[in-house]
């Protein structure tokens, strides 16, 4: 029996979902609500916005199986469905089974936010892990995290990673550019890429492509400013995906040193563009990279600047290196992602 047979309404919250540019989250929400809805055609979705994304989601068309519905965002108005799937983290009342997807626990384990904002993300990641009848990890490392800094127990989590399309075979010409894209924080580590950057051989540029208003980025910035490269490196700012896709091209290098991730998505398309990468040996990278990488401790610039000069110097590395990543990327395709998200929906609803 399908569930579509069944009569179960299943409701998601598409409410980071919007928007022409999308990262992180907002990638992983249409993917999964735009896979769902197309892999299931039989099956009607509801989907769920807060009040101040609500009217903002009739700009663009919704799959013909899915409808629209306002979240109201608090404890005595639960989602009225069968099963709610909250695809951030946090669920405010639960529907009668509910499903969360943890992408990160940085802010708990860490010093990678505000006070004020640390308070508010662990009462809603703990209210979430007890509401939630299955709490998704998007890597082992995030569902370790789950488990010990929120006391869900193991049955609960199911990990299901974050995916990735490989690109067209559109051609750039490759440029001695090192890229490193994501949000300017200190999380990022940026400053001590800088610092690496400053040993590469003359003719290097360095492209930090990114907004510049996290958590810690004043210093991560004053690092860029005073260095003795400045001329070489591009603070990008937020760009768009087609800029994005276009760098992945253009570059040579891609270096992700980031202190803390819980999945580490640009990882992901670097290597699915074929760039060279250079990630941390820390949190969920190396589970990400696996083999395909150059895994440095991400704390130490000797060893960063050391893995940066040696794939400028050596273009034989850079292939293997290259090759590896498009190979590796290959075994995380979204519909993996929307498959196995919808066998747990089977399974919490008894079908």
């Amino acid at each position: 029996m399908s569930i579509a047979t069944s009569s179960a309404t299943i409701g998601i919250d598409a409410t980071y979902s919007l928007g022409k540019n999308l990262s992180g989250v907002g990638i992983y929400s249409r993917e999964l609500l735009f896979g769902l809805a197309q892999t299931q055609p039989a099956q009607p979705f509801q989907f769920y916005y807060r009040p101040n994304r609500f009217f903002r989601s009739f700009s663009g068309p919704l799959p013909g199986n899915a409808h629209r519905r306002v979240l109201l965002g608090m404890p005595q108005a639960a989602p009225n469905c069968d099963l709610f799937h909250s695809l951030n983290q946090r669920v405010d009342a639960p529907a009668k089974r509910t499903v969360s997807t943890f992408h990160d626990l940085f802010v708990i384990s860490g010093n990678y936010s505000s006070p004020e904002f640390r308070a508010r993300f662990i009462d809603q990641a703990r209210r979430a892990a007890e509401h939630s009848n299955a709490v998704i990890a998007v890597s082992r490392f995030t569902a370790l995290q789950v488990e010990q800094l929120l006391n869900v127990e193991p049955a609960r989590i199911h990990v299901i990673p974050h995916g990735v399309h490989l690109p067209s075979a559109k051609q750039h010409p490759k440029e001695n550019i090192v890229l490193s894209a994501g949000v300017i924080q200190k999380r990022k580590n940026i400053g001590r890429l800088v610092q690496a950057f400053e040993k590469m051989p003359k003719g290097w540029r360095l492209f930090l492509a990114g907004a510049t208003e996290g958590f810690g980025a004043a210093e991560e910035l004053r690092t860029v400013e005073h260095s003795p490269r400045r001329a070489d490196i591009e603070l990008l700012g937020h760009i768009s995906r087609a800029q994005l896709d276009t760098l992945y091209a253009r570059a040579r290098i891609f270096a992700f040193p980031s202190l803390d991730e819980g999945f580490g998505m640009p990882v992901l398309e670097a290597m699915a563009h074929g760039v060279p990468v250079i990630t941390s040996n820390t949190s969920a990278m190396p589970e990400v990279a696996g083999t395909a990488a150059w895994l440095i401790d991400p704390t130490n610039v000797d060893q960063l600047a050391d893995a940066l000069h040696q794939l400028a110097e050596d273009e034989a590395l850079r292939a293997g290196l290259s090759e590896r990543g498009i190979a590796r990327a290959r075994l995380f395709p979204w519909r993996n992602a929307v498959e196995q998200t919808w066998s747990l929906y089977e399974k919490l609803l008894g079908t």
